[in-house]
């Protein structure tokens, strides 16, 4: 019990320097590139989930040091893209729905479908990436 406590404490500093990679190239991407929300958030997403792969393997994850690498990453990606629909339908539903609401919806809609993502991710890696005791 104590390990996988201590585990989703590293899990939780990994993914809260990814969201503020994540969130901050999004807001940069919308703000000041002008780009459209769910682009930026697919952008953003891509370039956080590969900062995120690297700390897991490296930080959070007991996995296989002898394991291939290539399918390790690509499990990763398949598992992240699956995340990346549940992130995008979030901000697809939250922004249509919060938008008639408040400007700038995206914002907080964002910290939504990060929390029900990192729960997603956290779950998903264990069973996947993880050494098999």
């Amino acid at each position: 019990m104590k390990k996988l406590f201590a585990q989703i404490i590293k899990f939780g500093a990994v993914g809260f320097l990814c969201f503020f990679i994540d969130y901050g190239i999004m807001v940069a991407l919308v703000e000041l590139a002008g780009f459209g929300e769910l682009i930026a958030s697919g952008c953003s997403f891509a370039v956080s989930v590969t900062v995120n792969y690297i700390l897991s393997i490296t930080v959070v994850f007991d996995t296989d040091k002898g394991a291939d690498k290539t399918k390790q990453f690509a499990v990763f990606v398949i598992l992240s893209l699956i995340g990346l629909g549940i992130n995008q339908l979030i901000m697809w539903a939250g922004v249509a729905w919060l938008g008639r609401y408040m400007k700038r919806a995206y914002m907080v809609v964002k910290i939504f479908a990060t929390a029900v993502v990192m729960v997603y991710n956290f779950i998903t890696r264990k069973m996947f990436i993880e050494k098999k005791a």
